[in-house]
């Protein structure tokens, strides 16, 4: 678990990231919730909202659920534990175990989530709440995310359906995240250094134990947990779509000494199949793509073939 000296986290030289952009979906002024995504979108890659439609009760409920099930006996733990990255419901640890040089102190619940009655049947059916807590909040989640795709489209003056139109039927995967109290946080990452390879991520932070940093003006800043909000991430997916102009933010998971942090992270993905090819109207003005075209399935074979840490896979699609 021990990073090269070179590679760890500095934490003294980590300050808080004073100007977040928290937005206010709920304030009934489309226009200027498109104008502040597409600021966000374009100057940091991230932002939180507030006001988001998502009840208290069912975010309250997923923390609560993924507590008890990350308490439960080891044995009972195990049952579920997988380092295979193709199984749609696993227990693990880390990161890419078999491909890794060192470990990240985490272990994590990957589920598929869309469609439900596909997938929920095999989540754990012990916290016995759990299936029906995760489907409720996953469901929720999902509308959010349409509704934050639908301004993200805007803010680039697309249509509103542009960008789902061309990410077609989208699945949903979540990561349950949970980083054990750790002796000397300063040597490891909860997670290293990465972005997200999938669309737009939507993320429940832990209230009690800050822990999320992003890389904003070539400088790692902590991101504080704000009472009620979810974290939007840009994704590699949206980069491209947007020809390059939204930035899929890199951001890490730091641990801490005293005590366990937990959170949720839902991720919104393009069908296999979505060709990944930025409209039209983005590179009329004599730029040209930026990215080649590329098959959603194709990115997420080669993002998963690498280090996560290395660096950014997008890279690797260049024109």
């Amino acid at each position: 678990y021990v990073r090269p000296e070179s590679e760890r986290p500095n934490l003294s030289e980590v300050a808080d990231c004073v100007n977040v952009p928290i937005i206010d979906l709920g304030s009934g002024d489309r226009s200027l919730i498109v104008q502040q995504i597409g600021d966000a979108c374009e100057n940091c890659g991230f932002f939180q909202v507030i006001n988001h439609g998502v009840s208290n009760e069912a975010a309250e409920q997923m923390l609560v659920v993924a507590k008890e099930f990350f308490h439960l006996p080891v044995e009972e733990k195990m049952k579920l534990y997988s380092d295979d990255p193709s199984k749609t419901m696993r227990l693990s640890t880390s990161f890419n175990v078999k491909k890794e040089k060192v470990h990240n102190w985490r272990d994590y619940l990957r589920l598929h989530c869309h469609p439900l009655e596909k997938y929920a049947p095999e989540w754990p059916s012990n916290p016995s709440s759990f299936k029906e807590i995760v489907s409720n909040y996953c469901t929720e989640v999902r509308k959010l995310g349409f509704r934050l795709q639908e301004l993200i489209s805007e803010s680039l003056g697309l249509d509103k359906e542009c960008i789902m139109r061309v990410l077609g039927e989208q699945g949903q995967h979540m990561a349950v995240n949970y980083y054990p109290p750790c002796p000397q946080p300063e040597l490891t990452y909860g997670l290293p250094g990465h972005t997200d390879p999938n669309a737009l991520t939507i993320l429940l932070q832990d209230l009690q134990v800050a822990g999320l940093q992003v890389l904003k003006d070539d400088k790692w800043v902590a991101v504080k947990p704000h009472p009620d909000a979810f974290v939007i991430n840009i994704g590699d997916q949206l980069q491209a779509l947007s020809n390059g102009r939204y930035k899929s933010v890199w951001h890490r998971a730091l641990v801490n000494a005293d005590k366990a942090r937990l959170s949720v992270a839902s991720f919104l993905c393009p069908c296999d199949d979505a060709l990944i090819s930025p409209p039209k109207a983005l590179t009329d003005d004599g730029t040209g793509a930026v990215y080649r075209n590329f098959t959603y399935a194709e990115y997420y074979k080669k993002f998963w073939s690498r280090n996560l840490d290395q660096e950014h896979c997008l890279a690797l699609f260049k024109n």
